[in-house]
């Protein structure tokens, strides 16, 4: 932080999403120097809080084409550049007999004039093709839709971002802007960890803040109306379904099922909620409710399956109209010269969008930040693969090997990619698994806290699944805080990380706490607060 200080960027990314991450990884690619600041961790926000859908844009080519023709396009170029983060599962719109083969027809046609590829099945072959579909169907029809990790791809952007020269600032916040006049020359920022506050100069500032965008424009002066719309989705715990699952018609709640990694996640939900609760996450018994009884609509398998838990995110969406659901504003993408509209100069705001179109929002974030620092370099961020999905000249060799490895390393190799290499096993201590559920290994711990920007519990997970399995992290998370504290060297400190990410953990499974996940946290609790002595939850993630 404290080399960032005496340096005078070309621009400021404030944002660690998707978006954000993408946006300082075009920058750097075309030679301007960056630097990202996020208030907390990468992905804290709704770029890892969503169901993870590789969007083929069939679901908006009835009522939002423009956006749907902007996924199908992204979702082509991730298959190419993101392949370690991608599974090409494709996907089926369903239709079941309270819905109509009116919208169906009308459906198909909106998606061939988008430029997506939409095959209209018999319902004995979409059930054949994915035996978990409600059987009632009256209607199918097969489109490119897919899973995408959220978590690997903001990191691959992230790291792609640093090898290209941007700075990375992680847990310090925006808390005002550097003006002279009606311009913006830099930024202050306080370390979330310390309260210590900084000033960072940059010729031009871009906000990516995703929904807290709105409170970053306010400091600098100007308004974006948010709309802050709450999702609740909940994850099952192993995959009921190979494929993407949707319902054939208007986009409504709880009426898409995703499968990624060794789960599966049903949503949304759509409720408009106020600014002040943007950060208070909680999902409510009604909201488990109603993604059980229309989830269970479009795979029955589900009434009988394990939920692990239940979370919320917050679209960044740009208010249009009066719509209590936000589900009729555009999912477009908008990009605010703060220069023309506003009269202050060198601030851009980049919101809108979808997880898939992030990188389209960087394209255009970081084209118009070229012209106004005068640059002609175009945008190469389509072409170049991200880290982990470079193509290797020895991928026979590479897939002979991958087969003589253990599971915990297969488990590595799908999450890193051709960035595998860099995980050093070089003992039997070294292959140990950390985590049972996910195949996490000791040396994958390391790995991730040398290259991944790992600080705490609440990091590795998001970086390498540690704690995302089964049990919730029920004996992963102290094996985990063990190997970090051997880097922190402080044990009080590894002490209320532990704490912080087991109720972090718990935060997620109360609202869905019966059954199997009853007696999970029953065991849980013994254990960590009963043996261990924990009972205190510090009110924020350990920084260091």
């Amino acid at each position: 932080m404290e080399n960032a200080t005496h340096k005078e960027y070309d621009v400021i990314v404030i944002g660690g999403g998707a978006t954000g991450a993408g946006t300082a990884r075009d920058c750097a690619m075309r030679g301007l120097k960056t630097i990202l600041i996020e208030r907390l961790d990468f992905t804290a926000g709704a770029t890892g809080r969503n169901h993870g859908l590789l969007h083929s844009g069939a679901r908006y080519a009835h009522t939002d084409p423009e956006s749907a023709a902007e996924c199908i396009k992204e979702n082509m170029i991730l298959r190419r550049i993101a392949r370690h983060c991608v599974e090409e599962t494709g996907g089926l719109f369903i239709t079941l007999p309270e819905d109509s083969l009116d919208y169906q027809d009308a459906f198909v046609k909106d998606c061939f004039a988008s430029g997506i590829q939409a095959d209209v099945l018999d319902p004995r072959e979409a059930i054949e093709m994915e035996p978990s579909v409600n059987p009632d169907l009256i209607g199918a029809v097969k489109v490119p839709d897919g899973s995408i990790d959220p978590f690997r791809l903001t990191t691959a952007n992230v790291l792609a971002a640093r090898l290209n020269g941007a700075d990375i600032v992680t847990y310090h916040e925006i808390v005002g802007f550097i003006k002279e006049a009606d311009r913006i020359l830099g930024v202050k920022i306080k370390s979330i960890h310390t309260g210590e506050i900084s000033e960072i100069y940059g010729k031009v500032t871009i906000n990516a803040a995703g929904i807290w965008g709105h409170h970053v424009a306010q400091l600098a002066g100007v308004t974006v109306n948010m709309y802050p719309a709450k999702g609740a989705l909940l994850i099952f715990g192993h995959r009921v379904n190979n494929m993407v699952i949707n319902r054939c018609r208007k986009p409504a709640d709880a009426d898409i099922l995703v499968p990624g990694d060794t789960i599966c996640v049903v949503g949304t939900t759509s409720t408009r909620i106020p600014f002040e609760d943007i950060d208070k996450m909680d999902v409510t018994p009604d909201e488990v409710d109603l993604l059980l009884r229309e989830g269970i609509k479009l795979s029955p398998a589900l009434a009988y399956t394990r939920v692990l838990r239940a979370y919320a995110g917050v679209r960044p969406l740009v208010a249009a109209d009066n719509d209590p659901t936000g589900r009729s504003i555009s999912r477009g993408i908008v990009c605010l010269d703060h220069a023309t509209r506003d009269g202050l100069e060198g601030f851009i705001t980049i919101t809108g969008g979808k997880l898939i179109t992030y990188r389209l929002m960087a394209e255009d974030a970081t084209d118009l930040a070229c012209k106004k620092l005068g640059i002609d370099r175009p945008c190469t961020t389509a072409e170049v693969p991200l880290p982990g999905s470079e193509p290797d000249a020895k991928d026979e060799e590479r897939r002979a090997h991958i087969i003589e490895l253990s599971t915990e390393q297969k488990a590595a190799e799908g999450r890193h990619g051709s960035w595998s290499g860099k995980i050093e096993s070089k003992s039997d201590a070294d292959d140990a698994l950390v985590c049972e559920c996910e195949q996490v290994s000791v040396a994958e711990v390391n790995y991730a806290m040398d290259e991944l920007n790992v600080h705490n519990l609440v990091n590795l997970r998001r970086r390498t699944r540690l704690g995302m399995g089964t049990c919730q992290g029920e004996l992963c998370a102290c094996r985990g805080a063990g190997l970090l504290e051997r880097h922190d060297k402080c044990t009080q400190r590894s002490l209320d990380d532990l704490s912080y990410f087991m109720n972090e953990r718990w935060h997620g499974m109360y609202p869905v706490c019966w059954g199997e996940t009853l007696c999970e946290v029953q065991f849980t609790s013994w254990l960590y607060q009963g043996v261990m002595g924990l009972s205190e939850c510090p009110g924020k993630e350990q920084t260091s």
